[in-house]
């Protein structure tokens, strides 16, 4: 197969969406965002999980940021068990620097503090979301997953990365797909 047909399968710029059957509580009915997935291995960030823990306002404190202009609160989610101390930040690519990584033409993901500086001056991206922490998966990981049946993918949106209501992403997600989650399976078939 070529480097091309195996582009085609990795699912950089998709959502992944957990199956019911996914009973790993820190994955049940998670909606990821992929930042990146090759042949080397997989990263992504949980968009519908919000830590109630710490705000924005507490995250600027904590690292001598000063706010000056954060007009609508933003909320910081669990973006996965992996580093879970180390913030991202997905975005809009009308923000970029040397240490960002554009994802596709719709979504950046950076990791310096300068981002959470210049959102907290009002220059940051036009939308974004922020995480700490990240899922990540070995090489071949994550396939063998999907090849399980613990996932499904969808075409990734503004609103399911960055709308409100983290809590009906899932069900979203799943009605975007135009599945019932009550008629999936838990056990993969092969023919």
């Amino acid at each position: 197969m070529s480097t091309l047909q195996d582009a085609q399968h990795y699912l950089s710029g998709q959502i992944l969406l957990a199956m019911p059957g996914l009973t790993d509580p820190r994955f049940a009915r998670t909606v990821i965002y992929m930042c990146a997935h090759s042949a080397d291995g997989a990263m992504g960030l949980v968009l519908n999980r919000v830590l109630e823990s710490l705000t924005f306002p507490d995250l600027l404190e904590q690292l001598g940021i000063e706010t000056t202009s954060v007009e609508e609160p933003i909320n910081i989610h669990f973006g996965g068990p992996v580093e879970s101390g180390r913030g991202f930040v997905l975005h809009t690519p009308d923000y970029v620097q040397d240490a960002t990584l554009v994802v596709d033409a719709e979504i950046a993901l950076t990791a310096t503090v300068d981002i959470l500086k210049a959102i907290a001056g009002g220059t940051g991206p036009r939308r974004c979301l922020l995480a700490l922490g990240y899922a990540g998966w070995g090489p071949g990981q994550l396939d063998n997953e999907i090849k399980s049946n613990g996932w499904l993918n969808v075409a990734a949106d503004d609103e399911l990365i960055f709308g409100p209501d983290p809590d009906s992403k899932w069900d979203r997600a799943m009605e975007k797909l135009g599945v019932d989650p009550r008629m999936l399976s838990d056990t993969a078939g092969h023919a």
